[in-house]
């Protein structure tokens, strides 16, 4: 029985009609960018974040270059990130004209570490980029503790609607950070059907900065306070997230679900390490992410049989060839390192069957020799 890593057409066959509905008023009103549909949208991600603005954008990567250019950042700053994250976290710090600096991640969560963001502050640091990955929050405030009173722009490509137990107090991805992103890539948890991305924050002067510098530096169209960009976001990606997003906590609930099957029946495969979630998390389980002994040829094993998987990232970023003139070398981020040839993500999406599911263990578990 195959079984895709990510079947978009299965849910949009739950919900066709209303999005196909949202996308039509859109087109018989001929106003396609920006407008009603994207204010509303704003205004739902910023009541589900539990943040006071919410500023759509044309993309997850412009998202975090407005907010460090939103933030000042340029020419002889740093910024610190993880290398175990995609591309455009740190891609973007270097077109904003900074400086990537990486930092170790935690073992266990693949999330930064907070004692090596300390560790690397310096003088020339601007800001700190946690990425939440596969679905789970980093520990933002313990990063922010280590900021030490530096802006945390809060990589949530990955985690809308996840949230964190801080202080005694759920926290939303995005509420407490500087500048929270969002990605709406569609194979996030909340995608649409092309790209689309949001900021969010707390600051008012921040969200009339970002409002700015989506649309070319200016609020008033021909007069232009900054050179910014032009990055907006389609009414027509807008309505479609917002007839999705009645459903995205429905949807990362079985996602949870679906986690906690793999994990009992995978737990006494020792060969393999499923997933760790922080006792403070609630994940949202953009991806499965396990650890495994010969991953390569596992991976070629459920290829043969028609199960999807992926490799969450086969070369961290201070290994990349763009980044050489960084002059970092294998070693120094070991941990990063290690992940890197051990992660496969496994099919995890809320459509899939229960027979879904029994063909990915059986196939694992199979591999093994279970």
């Amino acid at each position: 029985m195959p079984v895709p890593l990510l079947d978009l057409r299965a849910q949009h066959a739950t919900i066709r009609d209303d999005v196909v509905a949202a996308m039509l008023e859109v087109v018989d009103a001929q106003a396609f960018i920006l407008g009603e549909p994207v204010a509303k949208l704003e205004c739902e991600v910023a009541g589900l974040s539990r943040t006071r603005y919410a500023v759509g954008c044309a993309n997850g990567t412009d998202a975090i270059l407005l907010a460090l250019r939103a933030l000042d950042v340029g020419p002889g700053d740093e910024v610190v990130t993880t290398p175990f994250t995609f591309f455009a976290t740190a891609g973007t710090i270097h077109n904003a004209g900074a400086r990537p600096v990486f930092v170790d991640i935690d073992p266990a969560t693949f999330n930064i570490l907070p004692d090596a963001v300390a560790a690397a502050v310096g003088p020339k640091t601007k800001a700190v980029i946690p990425v939440d990955l596969f679905g789970q929050m980093a520990p933002i405030e313990q990063v922010q503790l280590a900021a030490r009173g530096l802006p945390v722009i809060e990589d949530a490509a990955q985690t809308i609607g996840a949230r964190r137990m801080i202080d005694g107090e759920w926290r939303m991805a995005g509420e407490a950070a500087t500048i929270g992103t969002f990605s709406f890539f569609p194979s996030k948890n909340l995608g649409g059907y092309g790209d689309g991305g949001m900021m969010v924050t707390q600051d008012e002067a921040l969200n009339t900065r970002l409002l700015k510098l989506r649309t070319h530096g200016s609020q008033k169209t021909y007069f232009h306070e900054l050179v910014g960009y032009n990055s907006r976001l389609d009414a027509l990606q807008a309505a479609v997230l917002r007839a999705k997003l009645p459903h995205l906590a429905a949807w990362s609930a079985k996602r949870r679900e679906n986690a906690a099957y793999y994990d009992a029946a995978l737990a006494d495969v020792a060969e393999i390490r499923t997933p760790y979630v922080d006792p403070a998390n609630e994940s949202i389980y953009n991806q499965y992410t396990i650890r495994a002994d010969r991953r390569d040829t596992l991976q070629a094993h459920l290829k043969e049989r028609g199960i999807g998987s992926s490799i969450y990232y086969p070369l961290p970023l201070h290994l990349q060839p763009c980044f050489a003139y960084l002059g970092y070398r294998e070693g120094q981020c070991p941990e990063a390192e290690r992940a890197a040839h051990e992660v496969l993500s496994l099919p995890i999406y809320p459509e899939l069957t229960q027979a879904q599911l029994d063909e990915v263990i059986g196939a694992v578990r199979a591999f093994y020799g279970r």
